[in-house]
């Protein structure tokens, strides 16, 4: 794989065509070491979510990833868990929008991947592990602990559409658990919900439906200030992935905004 088929720049000269170890560990969110220590066989049991990050950066297809796990030693994907696979053409799909600041999650709303317009726009999720790079959860587990809607602290919402939200997330959630029933994690993620939150406790009994929308939504950025932009979900047919999206329209301020900060992205603007 080349730098460009990545969506990486071409850059300078290269001794070979395919990706640096900097650049591959920089696409599957690992660091350089823990790469060097895969290639030279120093590190024997890489984990499913580590093998799953080297194929989404590497861009395999299925049998190419399958392969990949066992060469690993570890049990090929099943259709029966949530997967944190994105397929090579939607991964080329989400290249392309790199105008929009944007993030993709897995059934159960964990985040995959973002492009650095979001980690300009939103803040940088790469430091998250765990359940806190899921968004259901950062929301409820917010909510309960400071009686406020948590998430990503950047983005306001409304009354009505907190309301919205939470319920689309447990509607999702529940839909996740009736396709993949016997998934551990997925299970164990809604038991600390509803044992953490009195609020997703309580939605999760009522018979809540709520799908999402096209919305407006402000983000107060520290440097910029308030940017309001459209918010979309789309879906990806056949994977459960989600694609949040947000835009604005041609020629506003917010699009200006969103162009100057393509441009210095994380860097400090004062």
């Amino acid at each position: 794989m080349t730098p460009v088929e990545a969506g990486l720049p071409k850059g300078d000269r290269r001794r070979a065509p395919g990706l640096r170890r900097e650049e591959l560990a920089q696409l599957a969110g690992l660091s350089v070491d823990y790469v060097i220590r895969l290639e030279q066989g120093r590190s024997s049991a890489p984990s499913v979510q580590v093998l799953t990050a080297l194929a989404r950066a590497l861009r395999l297809n299925d049998a190419e990833r399958n392969h990949l796990f066992v060469l690993a030693g570890q049990v090929e994907p099943t259709p029966g868990r949530v997967s944190a696979y994105i397929p090579p053409g939607v991964q080329r799909l989400v290249d392309q929008l790199e105008g929009a600041p944007l993030s993709v999650c897995d059934a159960a709303w964990t985040m995959i991947s973002w492009n650095p317009l979001w980690t300009a726009l939103i803040g940088d999720p790469s430091g998250l592990r765990g359940r806190h790079r899921n968004i259901i959860w950062r929301h409820f587990s917010a909510a309960s602990q400071d009686g406020e809607v948590g998430g990503f602290g950047r983005v306001v919402q409304t009354p009505e559409q907190a309301e919205h939200f939470m319920d689309a997330m447990v509607t999702d959630l529940r839909a996740a658990a009736a396709r993949y029933p016997k998934d551990p994690d997925l299970r164990a993620l809604i038991d600390e919900l509803r044992a953490g939150s009195e609020l997703f406790a309580r939605l999760w009994e009522e018979p809540v439906i709520a799908f999402h929308g096209s919305e407006r939504k402000t983000v107060n950025h520290p440097e910029l200030g308030a940017i309001t932009l459209d918010c979309d979900v789309l879906t990806v047919p056949g994977s459960d992935l989600r694609i949040v999206v947000y835009t604005a329209a041609p020629g506003s301020d917010a699009a200006e905004k969103l162009r100057l900060l393509s441009v210095v992205g994380l860097q400090s603007m004062t």
